[in-house]
């Protein structure tokens, strides 16, 4: 079939090799629906490349459970020698650095990742590091997918919302009738029933038109496909329905076993359209064709043909996911338990947790034929996996059942290990009491084990639970003892995590001694690849800092520490990092700025939501949006009471507080702020001790502040113009003028109200307007426009845009495509809308719609 209506497409990929070869790389997306030509436009780059480039090709397979970095995998005969031995090993930093090794070394290189729908979590991680990193490389990413298939949710979704700026798109489109009809013509099929049955699927229309009967056109394409397929003969069938149970390329030594008379005895089958033979092997032409043969296949057939690979696959010494995938499907348990636990732990190596989870699945489905001892190990081990996934739920039953098996086997150290683990899956699924419990019982357990890193472990485990707690004197004591025991056992993920805590604490108190001991556990765990462990220590520092309201210091370590968490892909910490970032901007008064950056926090980590909401709602209530904060931060209290920690509730009533004393309510404010101050206060946490002091001097109640140079101690001990000072020296306009509302003078005042107007505080400017009217002043400054009484809600035209196309019912991924946006700035843009409406979904915000475009009308 000839490849018509894409010369506009090809132009564009041949455009962006040129732009490469210059030094100028990116990256191309060719997507559309399954059967759209995203195949066969790449076929025709491969066979020819344009000016000398080198075009590299790797394909992701239709498995349960993806290859482990298979289509990076499938490069390996065709690149240098550092990469193919990071992919053999798998190793994810070692993979990053020799992929861009890879690319940086040639001329001009074309990396083609088919049906990156299919992809696997670790391939997505390098796809993901080299698009950020390829402007500079003499290279072009390509990959191709179902854009049909995506959702929000999926993990390719998320790759392209995080994509940079300058991805070129080349959505497919179907095939014009004319298209069809010149296709058609050709075999002298009925146009119009083709063009009617394929609505311009090229790919369909390949299907119809070889397999019509002169005028005749099949009923469906499944029914042409079989029909090609019985018109071979007996033998070639048999040929053709083993290869189809193998859901990849075929390689050439595969073949041999599979097929021993070779490629030459499928030149039928190939002249009838349903295979690809090359040197290296052997493909069907088309997914869906294989698909279709597969499904009209009887179960038993199925399961003999899936066994016949399973033992070549084992003979070759294969890869183990695709081991398992036909173990699976020839019903063998035996091979299932004896392979699912290897492919489980080769994708842990490389951080493809989602498929690592799923083979751990697949063997403890089994979990019978393994001893309790084997068993435990991979319960565990699957728990780990889960909890890096972010489902805490499943981390902690699964780790509940170790526990239990634990006790039965009566390993000490095993046990103590395990009930370490429970303490950090129950903390991050909001089970306070329950992480305690496991910890001190760690504790104890290892007090006796002569492996001292272990007790370190624990120690310091208990520690981070009294730190976050805001236990100090506990925290330095048990961190204290950490510190000596890991240096004394060289246990380095402990001394790294002990000094973490212990850092910490001291920069709660004010100590810069924390900032020291917090880079160096940093460094250490970097050194040592415990990548989590250095971003954590970052998240601490940069959190302390913003606490005490160090904002140009904060910032400094932000930056890198983010680009830290990104190039080694630790996202769980750096959605934290979004989160400083977005306190960060709050605290500048850079509200859409901070909108921005906390969008789109998942529920799935509670700590990171409930902070976000508190900036959602304080930014609405300094701005007056919406309901002014007081749904979006009543959420937030929720989650902070249910997390029962000092340093989410302090914060959230903190921000109630505020939102209060801007109504004006100054019972509501002594209610909310007088009992988080005492708890403060009891734990000596100076920083939000300083913040509800000043809040309820402003209401009428004596709270004794901090003795300590903290703007908002300063503030609450009646020394305005201090506290404007150094507001104004932190770089915090909003408290700047809320310090020189304060003021006796007018001119004060006035300077608070310039400000007050500037950034947008609406409601603070109304109550210092008020004041001055009280004082009699004649004079005040009217204040810029609202932005339009049809408009009370201050949303811009793109987040205009964005919330028709939400009134819609279309998709992020749809109002992506229809704005020219990626979905990640989409994600932005609805999270802003439903922020200045106040409501916390989408469908509410839809409800609205009508009301609020209807003004602009």
């Amino acid at each position: 079939m000839r490849l018509l209506e894409r010369e506009g497409e090809l132009a564009e990929l041949d455009d962006a090799v040129r732009a490469a070869a210059e030094g100028h790389g990116g990256v191309v997306l060719v997507h559309g629906e399954a059967g759209i030509g995203k195949s066969s436009l790449v076929n025709a780059l491969r066979e020819q490349p344009p000016g000398g480039s080198r075009v590299l090709v790797g394909a992701c397979d239709a498995l349960s459970t993806p290859r482990t970095l298979g289509p990076l995998r499938d490069l390996i005969p065709h690149v240098g020698s550092r990469l193919g031995e990071a992919l053999r090993a798998g190793e994810r930093e070692e993979v990053f650095a020799a992929l861009h090794e890879e690319l940086s070394s040639t001329p001009a290189t074309v990396l083609i990742v088919e049906d990156a729908h299919w992809s696997d979590e670790a391939t997505l991680d390098a796809l993901r590091f080299i698009a950020r990193r390829i402007e500079p490389l003499p290279a072009v990413l390509v990959l191709t997918y179902r854009d049909d298939e995506l959702d929000r949710e999926h993990p390719l979704g998320r790759l392209l919302g995080e994509l940079p700026s300058g991805v070129r798109h080349l959505p497919l489109q179907p095939l014009s009738p004319g298209a069809v009809g010149s296709l058609a013509g050709e075999r002298g099929a009925d146009a119009v029933r083709v063009y009617a049955l394929s609505r311009g699927n090229p790919y369909f229309v390949s299907e119809l038109v070889t397999s019509a009967d002169a005028a005749q056109v099949p009923r469906t394409v499944v029914d042409a496909v079989t029909a090609r397929l019985h018109r071979l003969d007996p033998v070639t069938q048999d040929r053709v329905e083993q290869l189809a149970v193998v859901p990849s390329a075929v390689g050439a030594d595969e073949l041999a076993r599979l097929v021993p008379e070779g490629s030459s005895a499928l030149g039928v089958a190939e002249e009838g359209g349903l295979l690809t033979v090359r040197p290296d092997g052997v493909q069907f032409r088309h997914e869906l064709t294989r698909r279709a043969i597969v499904d009209a296949l009887p179960a038993s057939r199925r399961i003999a043909l899936n066994a016949h690979v399973l033992a070549m696959l084992v003979e070759i010494g294969a890869d183990p996911g695709r081991i398992v995938s036909h173990a699976i499907e020839a019903g063998d348990v035996d091979a299932v338990v004896e392979w699912a636990p290897r492919a489980a732990r080769d994708a842990a190596v490389s951080s493809a947790h989602r498929q690592a989870a799923a083979h751990f699945r697949a063997a403890l489905a089994h979990g019978e034929r393994f001893d309790t001892a084997a068993r435990a190990d991979l319960i565990e081990e699957y728990a780990i996996e889960a909890y890096l996934l972010g489902d805490e739920p499943q981390a902690v039953a699964a780790q509940l059942e170790v526990i239990a098996l634990r006790r039965e086997l009566g390993g000490v150290d095993a046990l103590g290990a395990s009930l370490r683990w429970l303490s950090r899956f129950e903390w991050i699924a909001g089970n306070r009491p329950g992480a305690e419990q496991a910890a001190a019982e760690a504790s104890a357990v290892l007090a006796g084990s002569r492996d001292h890193g272990l007790l370190a472990l624990a120690l310091s485990n208990e520690a981070q639970l009294a730190m976050l707690a805001h236990d100090l004197p506990r925290t330095i004591e048990l961190a204290t003892r950490a510190v000596a025991l890991a240096r004394e056992s060289g246990e380095q993920r402990a001394l790294s995590h002990a000094l973490n805590n212990l850092g910490t604490a001291h920069l709660f108190e004010d100590d810069d001694e924390g900032m020291r001991e917090l880079l160096e556990a940093a460094d250490i765990a970097a050194a040592a690849g415990f990548m989590d462990d250095a971003a954590r220590a970052h998240v601490n520092l940069v959190w302390s800092l913003l606490d005490q309201y160090r904002l140009d210091l904060a910032e400094r370590h932000l930056e890198p520490a983010m680009a830290f968490s990104e190039r080694t892909e630790v996202l769980g910490l750096w959605t934290y990092q979004q989160v400083e970032r977005g306190r960060l901007h709050l605290a500048r008064a850079q509200w859409d700025e901070a909108l921005t950056a906390v969008a789109g926090v998942s529920a799935v980590l509670p700590q990171a939501q409930c902070v976000a909401l508190t900036v959602i709602g304080t930014v609405q209530a300094r701005r007056g949006e919406g309901d002014s904060g007081a749904s979006v931060l009543a959420e937030a209290r929720v989650i902070a009471e249910r997390l029962g920690e000092l340093q989410r509730i302090g914060p959230v009533a903190a921000a109630r507080a505020e939102a209060a004393l801007l109504r004006g309510e100054l019972d509501e404010v002594r209610a909310i702020a007088r009992p988080a101050f005492e708890e403060a206060v009891r734990w000596q946490d100076r920083n939000l001790q300083a913040e509800l002091a000043w809040l309820l001097r402003r209401a009428g109640d004596d709270a004794e502040a901090p003795d300590n140079e903290h703007p908002f101690a300063v503030q609450a001990r009646g020394d305005w113009r201090r506290a404007a000072e150094l507001w104004r020296e932190r770089g915090c306009p909003y408290h700047e003028a809320s310090a020189l509302a304060e003021a006796p003078e007018v001119a004060e005042r006035l300077e608070a109200l310039a400000i007050l107007d500037r950034i947008g505080a609406d409601p603070l400017a109304r109550r210092v307007r008020a004041g001055l009217r009280d004082r009699g002043v004649r004079s005040i400054p009217r204040g810029p426009r609202q932005p339009t009484r049809n408009n009370p809600e201050g949303l811009t035209e793109r987040q205009l845009d964005v919330l028709r196309l939400v009134a819609d019912g279309l998709t992020n991924a749809q109002i992506a495509d229809r704005l020219v946006l990626s979905v990640r700035t989409v994600d932005t843009h609805v999270a802003a809308v439903l922020a200045k409406l106040g409501v916390p979904t989408r469908q509410d915000a839809a409800r609205l719609a009508p009301e609020v475009l209807g003004r602009l009308a």
